[in-house]
């Protein structure tokens, strides 16, 4: 059993605490962070997300340039379904850290921190820390595109801390979120003076339900080197609040689809514009920055490999590594089962999150080399 006062518990603790779900800022964690900073040269990346809310990425570097940067970022994933406080971390006796982001990502960023001041003098130390990774990956956007220390380091690498459970994975997949949204007229429903917007919406959703079985059937669309080899393609509905006696003048499909590096995006893309098009309707686009993927045999693969002693995978998900990697190549690697992650049960073990510590550290000695 971990000692519960070992630093990384107590980190990871007091980031749990402070909620940073990706619609609230993050500057109190941001701050909180930065406490634990001192001795580094350290870079805010100050800005709003679309709602105008304020955001903050950080960038802190310690020691020679070049190395290995670690990245995580800060924002967690709203509290769906937790039946306990999700911000008051909780250590059981199966050694199991519990609260929301305990896995994705607190325990990472809280991790990689104390690896980062534990590092010699001689050692490169660079650390990335974004915001809204669950959402657009601005952060990690801002980081890569408006950053001068990160881009002044010369970085050979970035390990994009995300639950792996220990184990190396050389890529993912990168998504694009469509929007396609109907108008109609409000009105009281009995009055027949409304036009609904669902209806105007259904030949969309016909044709994005055939974009969908394309999917599941048509190999060139599929990645084998992927579990699953088919692509997420899902669909979220809203309605805006519209009560059932109104008749809704707004009605909105969200979808989001991923793709590997093996795929052509624009395949997707064309078939949802000409569905929008013969629709009629609005669509708006966002996409993220390309899938990462390393070759098996990339220097930075072989060394998560040698460290861990685990084989290279790749990965359904998406981290901050599709933006990030314009700065570096990304190996994605650390604490955690991402199943945990986005769930009311979410958890980390307290030895894994001692054994990323030292993981961290070598990776970061391995750049002085």
């Amino acid at each position: 059993m971990v000692d519960p006062s070992h630093p990384v518990l107590r980190l990871a603790a007091d980031l749990i605490a402070i909620d940073s779900r990706s619609f609230v800022s993050n500057v109190t964690i941001a701050e909180r962070i930065e406490a634990e900073l001192s001795g580094f040269e350290l870079e805010r990346i100050d800005y709003r997300d679309s709602a105008g809310v304020a955001k903050r990425a950080l960038v802190a570097h310690r020691g020679p340039r070049g190395g290995h940067a670690l990245s995580g970022h800060m924002d967690t994933v709203p509290a769906t379904g937790w039946e306990s406080d999700p911000w008051t971390p909780r250590l059981d006796s199966a050694g199991l850290l519990h609260g929301l982001g305990s896995v994705d990502m607190k325990g990472q960023v809280a991790a990689m921190i104390v690896a980062a001041r534990a590092a010699a003098a001689h050692v490169p130390v660079t650390l990335l820390i974004t915001a809204d990774e669950e959402t657009t990956k601005q952060g990690a956007r801002l980081v890569a595109t408006d950053s001068a220390l990160a881009r002044s380091l010369g970085l050979a690498g970035i390990i994009v801390a995300e639950p792996t459970s220990l184990a190396p994975v050389r890529g993912h997949r990168s998504h694009i979120g469509f929007t396609a949204t109907a108008r109609g007229v409000q009105a009281h429903s009995s009055t027949g003076k409304g036009v609904n917007a669902n209806w105007a919406l259904l030949p969309f959703l016909d044709a994005m339900a055939r974009i969908q079985a394309r999917l599941r059937e048509d190999p060139a669309l599929q990645d084998p080197g992927y579990d699953p080899p088919v692509s997420d393609f899902n669909l979220i509905l809203d309605n805006h609040g519209t009560a059932l006696n109104v008749t809704p003048a707004r009605a909105t499909a969200h979808i989001k689809y991923r793709y590997s590096a093996r795929i052509d995006p624009m395949v997707v893309a064309g078939a949802v514009r000409e569905a929008a098009r013969h629709a009629g309707i609005e669509l708006q686009e966002q996409w993220e920055g390309p899938p990462p993927e390393l070759p098996a045999d990339h220097p930075l693969v072989a060394l998560g490999v040698g460290l861990t002693g685990e084989a290279p995978r790749t990965a359904p998900y998406g981290t901050d590594a599709c933006e990030l990697n314009r700065l570096a190549p990304c190996l994605i690697l650390g604490p955690g089962d991402v199943a945990m992650a986005h769930t009311p049960q979410e958890c980390v073990p307290t030895e894994e999150l001692v054994q990323a510590v030292a993981l961290f550290g070598r990776v970061l000695e391995a750049g002085a080399g």
